[in-house]
């Protein structure tokens, strides 16, 4: 048995000390205190997952229903001399930038 990294003996130390400390009048409230405690986070995880998942899908419906709608057509730029040369000629210089550099 391994909770949270702690085995059996560790456990069992544990709980010796807190029955030392707490006695055994109170040891059971605190147990059923941390127990309430324990379970509303859990809630609240849950509650939050559940949340965070309806607006995903909200978000996701709305993209859907917007790309239906309006669905957008690409058109690729015209190929020129022009465009082929600024390309190249900034692919030159990059390329010297980087050589340049020291490492």
């Amino acid at each position: 048995m391994n909770v949270f990294g702690i085995g059996l003996p560790e456990m069992a130390l544990i709980m010796v000390v807190a029955l030392l400390i707490f006695g055994p009048k109170k040891l059971p409230e605190i147990g059923r205190s941390m127990g309430k405690a324990i379970r509303s986070f859990q809630d609240a995880s849950k509650e939050f997952e559940d949340e965070f998942k309806k607006e995903a899908e909200q978000i996701e419906t709305a993209v859907k229903t917007t790309a239906e709608i309006e669905p957008k057509q690409i058109t690729p730029a015209p190929i020129t001399a022009e465009n082929i040369a600024q390309n190249s000629s900034t692919s030159d210089a990059e390329q010297a930038v980087t050589t340049s550099e020291p490492s």
